[in-house]
């Protein structure tokens, strides 16, 4: 089946992933992290992407971001993916293709998913077994909200609205993100998390991907027979 054209809704946040090629290694070195970040940073603030969580993992990544434009995704990507396969290429002496096509994306209901999806992201090193718990793993979001990280990994991030609402003060909204990874993602949400970015469909309730449908007109969800949907 061809895959459906992307939502383009600025001010809606979105869940990006780009994979390497045959899901072959991108980053190998600080080195390798580093440069990404640069690329990629300096891409969104060019193009107006708010970037507002995140993990690179060896062979592939995944952000949490609100556009701008209806554009800027498509730009951020273009931009600092060609830059960091010529400097991948470079550095390890190889030519052709580093990344797996286009990036995948689905556009996401913040108040029911964004924090939800926060901890997806976050987790993903600890369900892989690359390290015991979130904290532990040095290229991803967590640091920022759950223990104020400054730095170069951090300081370029824009957190969300909804993340803000956690608390009056940096220390109380730290404590309650602290307090969301006590337990792992629910195994339907991950099944949702997993089925919407993969085939395209909004990530959210009933009333959520009908909106969605009225503002792009495509469609938003599988119209099979399936799991019963869940109202919201």
């Amino acid at each position: 089946m061809a895959r459906l054209p992307r939502y383009i809704l600025p001010g809606q946040p979105q869940h990006i992933i780009q994979r390497g090629n045959n899901r072959q290694a991108i980053f190998a070195t600080d080195a390798d992290y580093q440069f990404f970040r640069d690329a990629i940073v300096e891409a969104a603030d060019k193009h107006q992407l708010a970037i507002h969580a995140y993990v690179w993992l060896t062979n592939h990544i995944h952000l949490l971001a609100t556009p701008g434009r209806e554009d800027s995704i498509s730009k951020v990507f273009q931009s600092a993916c060609r830059r960091y396969v010529q400097y991948f290429n470079q550095t390890y002496q190889r030519t052709g293709t580093l990344w797996e096509g286009r990036y995948r994306a689905t556009v996401v209901d913040s108040d029911r998913y964004l924090l939800t999806l926060m901890r997806y992201i976050e987790l993903n090193p600890v369900r892989a077994g690359m390290v015991v718990q979130a904290a532990d793993y040095s290229w991803s979001s967590h640091a920022r909200y759950a223990a104020g990280q400054t730095g170069l990994n951090a300081d370029w991030l824009k957190p969300h609205p909804l993340y803000i609402s956690l608390g009056n003060t940096t220390e109380e909204r730290q404590v309650a993100y602290r307090a969301l990874f006590g337990k792992p993602v629910a195994d339907q949400e991950l099944q949702d998390i997993r089925e919407a970015t993969h085939k395209g469909w909004a990530l959210g309730g009933e009333r959520f991907q009908a909106q969605i449908e009225a503002l792009t007109q495509r469609q938003s969800a599988s119209k099979g027979r399936g799991r019963p949907k869940v109202k919201g």
